[in-house]
C-alpha cells in the first residue's frame, strides 16, 4: 500500500520507518532541505517542498495513493493535506498537539479519518490510523518483535477451526483470546475462531505477514486502528 507522509519530524519519521518495514511505501513530504537529505540517505523516497501545496500533492498520484498522514508540527498544514487528500479519496490522518484541537477535529472535520495526539500516541498509532483493516499492532516490543491483535474475518481460512488446530510460524505465538463483545483471555485450545473474534499474538517482523494471512485471511489483510 501507498502512503503520504507530510511532515518528517520525529512522529513522520517514525512512522515512516514503521510502514517501510511491514513492506508499505512510505512518500514523504518535508520543506527543511537537511531532513530531506538525510531521509534519501537511509533510502526514503522523500519530497522537499509544502505538503499542503495542492500541486505538490497532485504530482505523487493522489488517485493511487491509500492514505495520506498530516504529521507537521503546523496545525493549518494538516488541515489542508486532509482536505486535498479526502477530495482524493485518500484515507486521512491528522496530527493535533493538544487536547482541545483533537476534540473539536474529532468532532467537526468530516474530512479527517483519524485524528492522533503524539504526546499520548507514537509512530505505531500513527501508521495504524492511516492503513485501517483488521489487524492492530499493539507495539513494538523489541526492534524485530511486534505484538498483534488480528480481527477474524469472513474470509479467515482459520474461520470455524479451533485454536488447537491454529499453526503459526515457529517465531509467533498466540498470548490471549477474546471471542466477539468479551474480554480478552489467556488463549484456550478448545475454543473456536468466528467472525469478530479476537487474537493477541507476538511475531517476529518476518512473519508477520504470514500471520496475518492465517487468521484475518489475504483479502481482508491491513493494519488497522489502535496501539501505543
Amino acid at each position: 500500500m501507498k502512503f503520504i507522509i507530510v511532515g518528517a519530524g520525529r512522529v513522520g519519521m517514525r512512522t515512516a520507518r514503521v510502514l517501510r518495514e511491514e513492506d508499505h511505501e512510505p512518500v514523504m513530504i518535508e520543506p527543511d532541505e537537511a531532513k530531506v537529505e538525510r531521509l534519501r540517505n537511509e533510502g526514503f523516497e522523500v519530497i522537499q517542498g509544502d505538503g499542503s501545496d495542492e500541486a505538490t500533492l497532485l504530482e505523487q498520484g493522489l488517485d493511487d495513493v491509500d492514505g495520506i498522514a498530516a504529521l507537521s508540527g503546523d496545525l493549518v498544514v494538516n488541515f489542508i493535506t486532509c482536505m486535498i487528500g479526502k477530495r482524493h479519496g485518500c484515507r486521512t490522518v491528522l496530527r493535533v498537539d493538544d487536547d482541545d484541537d483533537e476534540y473539536v477535529v474529532g468532532k467537526y472535520a468530516d474530512y479527517v479519518d483519524e485524528v492522533i495526539y503524539p504526546e499520548r500516541l507514537g509512530a505505531i498509532a500513527a501508521k495504524n490510523a492511516l492503513v485501517g483493516g483488521s489487524v492492530r499492532a499493539v507495539a513494538d516490543i523489541a526492534q524485530n518483535l511486534q505484538l498483534l491483535e488480528l480481527t477474524v474475518t469472513p474470509g479467515s481460512p482459520m474461520r470455524g477451526y479451533s485454536l488447537s488446530e491454529l499453526e503459526l510460524p515457529a517465531d509467533a505465538r498466540v498470548l490471549a483470546f477474546g471471542k466477539e463483545g468479551h474480554r480478552l483471555q489467556l488463549p484456550d485450545a478448545d475454543a473456536s475462531l468466528e467472525v469478530g473474534d479476537r487474537v493477541v499474538a507476538i511475531a517476529d517482523f518476518s512473519v508477520l505477514r504470514e500471520v496475518e494471512q492465517i487468521i484475518v485471511g489475504e483479502a481482508d489483510r491491513a493494519l488497522a486502528q489502535g496501539g501505543a
